[in-house]
């Protein structure tokens, strides 16, 4: 893979489901059966406005709550358990709680313990890290640092994939875009639009795409491009050229 290939996968991350544990801190007391049925009214899509101090435009958004479970109240403390969709301010859910309890609040504490499919028990330390690496470097010993350091498809788990020929990757790591005569198989319930992977037989990861046909479309025609290549995470030259260019064909 080349270098930096990893940090093009943080859009393919950005787009999946966050959870949070929250300490949500209210400006008044409020009775716990209050609170839980206002958490209930937070569930679903919701409209936020960003904080003013926040990296994006502070225009209104939809954002969709999936779940919001009161662990525990002690006095004004609330621990929230929240799984949400990416790009929902926590700090700004906590203020619009407060806002309909009547007595106010803001967020105190917040830890992400999960992000698509990596989750708490997916982490290691800085030090299990820096062991991992001493153990390959000084004693060739593989073992630790294979569970340290995932590969880039743990990345797109969440995503649909295609699986491509061969004969197709190179072209793809060169850009060009996906056509149906390259793939080989795909997964269900594919539809215009997705964020895709593109992997090769052996499940490398070539490239992320956006599908421009639905799965009916793509078993149907027999012709036509299914994915327009979006970022390509594959070095070229990785499998043989067997295509040419336009200036090859000339």
């Amino acid at each position: 893979m080349a270098v930096g290939s990893a940090t093009k996968l943080i859009h393919a991350l950005h787009i999946i489901g966050k959870e949070y544990i929250c300490v949500m801190r209210l400006h008044g007391d409020v009775e716990t059966e209050r609170i839980q049925e206002v958490c209930r009214e937070f569930i679903g899509l919701i409209y936020q406005r960003p904080p003013i101090r926040s990296s994006v435009k502070r225009r209104l958004r939809v954002r969709q709550v999936y779940y919001l479970d009161v662990l525990e109240v002690e006095r004004r403390n609330v621990l929230l358990r929240i799984g949400c969709e990416s790009g929902t301010y926590i700090r700004k859910l906590c203020h619009d709680i407060g806002e309909v309890l009547g007595c106010g609040a803001h967020m105190r504490e917040l830890r992400r313990t999960r992000s698509g499919p990596f989750t708490e028990e997916n982490m290691v330390t800085l030090h299990d890290l820096k062991d991992a690496y001493v153990f390959w470097k000084e004693e060739g010993d593989e073992t630790y640092i294979r569970r340290v350091l995932l590969p880039l498809e743990a990345g797109v788990q969440h995503l649909p994939k295609f699986f491509v020929r061969d004969s197709a990757v190179d072209a793809i790591c060169h850009g060009a875009d996906l056509a149906i005569p390259g793939i080989v198989r795909i997964e269900d319930g594919i539809e215009r639009g997705d964020i895709v992977a593109i992997l090769t037989l052996k499940g490398e990861l070539v490239a992320l795409g956006i599908a421009s046909m639905n799965m009916e479309e793509i078993v149907r025609e027999k012709r036509g491009v299914a994915v327009k290549t979006t970022r390509v995470i594959m070095s070229e030259g990785t499998y043989p050229k067997l295509w040419k260019s336009k200036k090859e064909k000339l």
